[in-house]
């Protein structure tokens, strides 16, 4: 509890904030060496990063080059080894996340809105469903792909991105879709409207931010999912920038450090874009101060 300032116009109140404040110092400075400590644990690789994509003699090793150059950047800047996999990685991730949230959306509705016997057992089936380990799953839908001919199609990729996605976009969509009150749908039935009117009219638009974090959330863990693309998509110009990144691992262990730098630069740049374009477009508060008054 903070202490005022008339409290602490009497000495023995002084001398209690002095030593309460002198016995958090330490503990303050610790938890204050912590956290710069784990701070330089996550900036020493983008260090790393930015310094190796401007040395054309780069090492793994951290150093500031002697000589500042584009040419990495150059190098990488082509159709076929940068803007072609980048293309397909927006057009995997963006359509993944795009069927999730409409689905997501669609299936978290009832899961709020309706209270059921089975909903505490879905939800928590759908809680197992986020912790299966994809690799297990591989196996079977290859085969399954191969059955339907939609290997090497980015059609059936993406639809199969957005059903590992889903159960942890419904159950995030849902959560965020309980804190919308039912009341406005109830003035929305009033006047005429059906359910999935006064779903996509009053319940979406109230819960734009929350829409925002699941997309960008599934969008990001496409953009970075390497091993289903790498199973799925057989043709070089089809896959996207998670997979495309090998190809600056030479053989016998001979890896082009400063183009893989460059390449994971401009890799970062469309998740960076989309974040500030989602969080502009969709973003802002749950503006529903006085919907509810009456």
């Amino acid at each position: 509890m903070p202490v005022t300032v008339t409290e602490l116009k009497s000495p023995g109140a002084r001398r209690r904030w002095q030593l309460t404040s002198a016995r958090r110092a330490p503990a303050r400075m610790a938890s204050n060496t912590i956290l710069i400590l784990i701070g330089l644990c996550f900036l020493l690789p983008l260090g790393w990063l930015v310094l190796a994509s401007v040395d054309p003699a780069a090492t793994l090793a951290v150093r500031v080059p002697g000589q500042l150059s584009t040419e990495n950047f150059e190098a990488v800047l082509s159709a076929d080894r940068t803007f072609r996999p980048l293309w397909n990685s927006v057009v995997l991730s963006g359509g993944c996340a795009l069927i999730t949230v409409v689905v997501a959306i669609l299936a978290a509705y009832p899961l709020s809105r309706y209270r059921m016997r089975f909903n505490k057992p879905f939800m928590y089936g759908i809680l197992f469903g986020t912790g299966l380990p994809i690799t297990a799953m591989m196996v079977p839908v290859y085969g399954l792909f191969v059955r339907l001919n939609l290997l090497d199609s980015m059609t059936g990729t993406i639809f199969f991105l957005a059903a590992t996605s889903l159960p942890m976009a419904v159950w995030m969509t849902k959560n965020f879709m309980d804190s919308v009150p039912v009341s406005l749908e109830e003035a929305a039935w009033v006047d005429g409207a059906s359910s999935m009117r006064a779903l996509w009219a009053v319940v979406v638009p109230l819960m734009r931010p929350g829409i925002a974090v699941v997309f960008i959330f599934v969008f990001i863990q496409a953009w970075g999912n390497f091993f289903v693309p790498f199973v799925l998509l057989l043709s070089p110009d089809k896959q996207p920038a998670a997979v495309s990144i090998f190809t600056f691992f030479g053989q016998y262990g001979s890896v082009a450090y400063g183009q893989l730098a460059a390449f994971s630069l401009l890799y970062a740049v469309p998740v960076l874009m989309l974040y500030v374009l989602v969080s502009r477009v969709l973003g802002g508060s749950f503006a529903m101060g006085g919907a509810v008054k009456g």
